[in-house]
């Protein structure tokens, strides 16, 4: 039995599913995967049960009716691994984005003292590969932003690659968050942080997808620049 799970939502990721299940599966520290699907129409939730046959004990899959938010899947997916006994609960994509290799660097992390390691594209630099310079600038200019508004000293708080361990998770009362897209990410960050929980960032290397289409649009971005106001005064008000 792993003590580490990563959880991995999905729609419409025929294109990547078998790929990104079978590197996690062979990386050298076993991991557990759970993959949250939306009710993909391309099939995806189809393709990881035929894969569950040979990977029986390892792989799991959590069908959601709808599409209803990044957010959403993940907090189904903690749901689902907080009734184990996972220790190390992850966030990754589905799209190669995050590289698999960098999983274990991220456990290491958390099995050396931390409670929340954050796979980071500006910890060291930018090390974002293939994007347009107008997104890397938004994202940046985003992380910047929530520092400055949140004092969180996380360079990269929008990243999704994320372990936590399981006593952030137990601690954080999961039906209370608001957000569904890139504001879901700061939102679990602030609300560790607020808690006094210590969040690492490992430096990594984004590469965007070469398969399959962005989940990007402007309503997440609106979301996350209004939420983290939302955040910081709600906090402020609860003092």
């Amino acid at each position: 039995m792993s003590d580490a799970i990563v959880i991995i939502p999905t729609y419409n990721e025929i294109e990547n599913i078998e790929s990104i299940i079978r590197a996690v599966l062979s990386q050298p520290k076993e991991f557990h995967v759970l993959i949250v699907d939306d009710n993909s129409p391309d099939k995806t939730a189809d393709a990881v049960t035929r894969l569950q046959l040979e990977f029986e004990d390892q792989l799991f899959l959590l069908q959601r009716k709808e599409k209803s938010g990044l957010g959403t899947a993940y907090i189904a997916g903690f749901e689902w691994a907080l009734k184990k006994t996972y220790q190390y609960v992850f966030e990754m994509d589905a799209d190669f984005s995050h590289n698999p290799d960098d999983l274990y660097r991220l456990y290491k992390a958390c099995v050396a003292g931390a409670d929340m390691a954050v796979g980071s594209r500006y910890v060291k630099g930018i090390t974002v590969v293939n994007w347009p310079m107008s997104r890397i600038l938004l994202s940046y200019g985003a992380s910047r932003y929530v520092r400055l508004i949140t004092r969180m000293k996380v360079k990269d708080s929008t990243a999704g690659f994320i372990c936590y361990k399981r006593t952030v998770l137990e601690s954080i009362n999961l039906k209370k968050i608001e957000f569904v897209g890139y504001a879901f990410q700061i939102e679990m960050k602030f609300k560790a942080h607020k808690k006094g929980f210590k969040i690492v960032e490992i430096p990594v290397i984004f590469k965007d997808r070469t398969k399959g289409k962005s989940k990007m649009s402007g309503g997440i971005i609106t979301e996350a620049i209004f939420g983290v106001v939302s955040l910081k005064l709600k906090s402020l008000f609860a003092k």
